[in-house]
């Protein structure tokens, strides 16, 4: 690699405020903010809106949409395609 153009790649806590959820992994991200962690040492933290314990993919919440449903109300409205 080339020295000199790549960023500090070190430690950094990425925080979930709404799911009350942090997690401490390695990140070319920075902060002016910093936390205590578990290890007594301080990293810099960048809060996320969305992460792993709070996205309804993963936390199994998503709703499923009536595709079914919404086909058959277009079919009804415009006919079927080919009927003509």
């Amino acid at each position: 690699m080339k020295q000199g153009i790549h960023p500090s790649y070190g430690p950094v806590v990425f925080r979930d405020r709404a799911a009350n959820h942090a997690f401490l992994t390695r990140s070319t991200a920075t902060s002016d903010k910093t936390i205590e962690w578990e290890d007594g040492h301080t990293y810099p933290v960048v809060d996320v809106e969305i992460s792993s314990a709070s996205h309804p993919f993963y936390t199994g919440t998503a709703r499923v949409l009536d595709t079914a449903g919404r086909v058959e109300r277009f079919e009804r409205r415009y006919g079927r395609p080919g009927a003509r």
